[in-house]
C-alpha cells in the first residue's frame, strides 16, 4: 500500500483521479486534547477491485501541502464519496473553508435506502460487501509515526470497502428515484453554519433547568467566554469548564476570586489566571446586561394545544409510511415534530421537501379529517373520508 508523503505525488494522484467519476475519502484525526481536529492522515480510493488504485496521504509529513485534494475537492465533475461525513467536512472547512463538490454520504444514503437510522460503516460492509472490517486499531494514535501495517492495513480499508458500498447505493438510489432525497439531506453538511460556533451562540447548546433571562444572561457571557478561549487556545471547551460548571458559575455570580473558589465544580485550572479573570468578568457583563438585551427561551410551543389522540394516530401513520417507503422513522419526523403537527404547526421539517411526499401530505390530511386509519392484521391502511 502507498503512502504519499509529498505534494508532488498527491497532485499526481489528484490527477488520474480527475479522470474517474468518484473517490472515496476518509480521513483519521484526533480531537481529544484541540478544540479543533488534528488531521493526522487522509485515505483516498479511485475506482477498482484491489488496493491498487487506494492511498494514504499523511499531512504530518514535512512540506506537504493538501492543495491538490482541494482542487480535486472543487472539481465538479467527480463524485466525492464519505461515510458519516459530518467530522471530516469540518476539518476540510476549517484548514481550507472548501467543501467536497459534489458530495455523497453512504450514511445518508443508507438510511433513505432503508438500511435504518444512523447505520455504521462496518453494517454496509457486512450488509453489501459480504465482508467483515478488522475495528482492532480504530482507537489508535494516529498522530505517531510511524504508522503500523495493522494502521494501514484499517485506514486503506475504510475506502476500498466504501466503493463497492458506493456503487451499490448509488444504483438503488437511481432505480427508487431518491437521488434528490440525498441531496436534500446534504445541503445541511456543506453549509458553513454547521461547522461555526459563534461565542455569543454558545449558550443555545447549554442545557439548564432555568429560563430565567437574567439567568440566561450570565449562562450567555460565561459560554461566550469559554467559547471564545477555547478557539483562541485550540483547546477543548471541557478543559476550560464543564456545562455543569457553567451552570454553577451562572447561579452563584461569583464577583471576586474567593467567591469564585466555593464553586465545587470548577476546575483547579480555572480558579487562578486568564481563566479566573473571564469567569469573574462574564459574570459581571451578564449581570449587569439590560433587560432589553437579554436572551429569551423559545417558548413557542409553550402554549401549543397538542391533541394526545391525534398525536397518537400520526405516529401510527409515521410507522406505517416509513415501512412502507423502507425509511428510518426519525428520519422522517422526532416525536416532537409530531406533537406540533397534532397542535398545528405546519413549519416543522416533516411537512416540506420528500419527507412531505412520503409522510406530510398525508399527516396534514389526516389531521384534516380527510383521510382515516384502518388496521388489518399487522398492516395499517389509509382509507379516503
Amino acid at each position: 500500500m502507498k503512502t504519499i508523503t509529498s505534494t508532488a505525488d498527491l497532485a499526481a494522484f489528484c490527477k488520474e483521479a480527475a479522470d474517474h467519476d468518484y473517490v472515496t475519502v476518509d480521513t483519521e484525526f484526533l480531537r481529544e486534547r484541540t478544540y479543533y481536529s488534528k488531521l493526522c492522515l487522509v485515505q483516498l480510493a479511485m475506482p477498482g477491485k484491489d488496493d491498487s488504485n487506494a492511498v494514504l496521504v499523511d499531512p504530518l509529513a514535512e512540506g506537504i501541502s493538501l492543495d491538490p485534494l482541494y482542487e480535486l475537492f472543487r472539481d465538479t465533475s467527480v463524485v466525492k464519496v464519505f461515510h458519516a461525513a459530518r467530522q471530516d467536512l469540518e476539518i476540510f472547512y476549517v484548514d481550507a473553508q472548501v467543501f467536497p463538490e459534489p458530495l455523497f454520504d453512504t450514511q445518508v444514503a443508507a438510511m433513505v435506502c432503508g438500511f435504518g437510522e444512523q447505520v455504521g460503516y462496518e453494517t454496509l460492509v457486512r450488509k453489501i460487501c459480504h465482508t467483515g472490517v478488522d475495528k482492532t486499531s480504530r482507537f489508535t494514535d494516529w498522530s505517531r509515526r510511524p504508522l503500523t501495517e495493522d494502521q494501514k492495513k484499517y485506514a486503506l480499508a475504510d475506502v476500498t470497502h466504501l466503493r463497492q458500498i458506493y456503487e451499490f447505493l448509488r444504483d438503488k438510489l437511481e432505480e427508487s428515484g431518491r437521488a434528490r432525497w440525498v441531496s436534500e439531506e446534504l445541503e445541511t453538511l456543506t453549509s458553513p453554519d454547521t461547522y461555526v460556533t459563534q461565542p455569543r451562540e454558545a449558550w443555545k447548546r447549554v442545557k439548564t433547568r432555568t429560563s430565567s433571562p437574567k439567568f440566561l444572561a450570565i449562562v450567555r457571557e460565561l459560554a461566550a467566554f469559554r467559547e471564545d478561549y477555547a478557539q483562541n487556545r485550540n483547546v477543548p471547551r471541557n478543559r476550560v469548564f464543564k456545562d455543569d460548571a457553567l451552570v454553577e458559575l451562572a447561579s452563584l455570580k461569583p464577583s471576586t476570586p474567593e467567591e469564585l473558589g466555593r464553586a465545587r465544580l470548577l476546575l483547579r485550572e480555572a480558579r487562578r489566571g486568564d481563566i479566573a479573570d473571564g469567569i469573574l468578568a462574564a459574570v459581571k457583563a451578564g449581570v449587569a446586561c439590560k433587560p432589553a438585551d437579554m436572551p429569551q427561551p423559545d417558548r413557542s410551543r409553550d402554549k401549543l394545544q397538542v391533541n394526545p389522540a391525534l398525536a397518537d394516530l400520526l405516529r401510527v401513520l409515521l410507522k406505517a409510511k416509513t415501512e412502507q417507503a423502507g425509511v428510518a422513522a426519525k428520519l422522517i419526523a422526532p416525536a416532537s415534530d409530531l406533537d406540533g403537527i397534532a397542535a398545528g404547526l405546519r413549519d416543522v421539517p416533516a411537512l416540506s421537501g420528500w419527507r412531505r411526499e412520503v409522510f406530510g401530505n398525508d399527516a396534514l390530511r389526516l389531521c384534516d379529517g380527510e383521510i382515516a386509519l384502518t388496521a388489518r392484521g399487522n398492516d395499517v391502511r389509509v382509507v379516503e373520508l
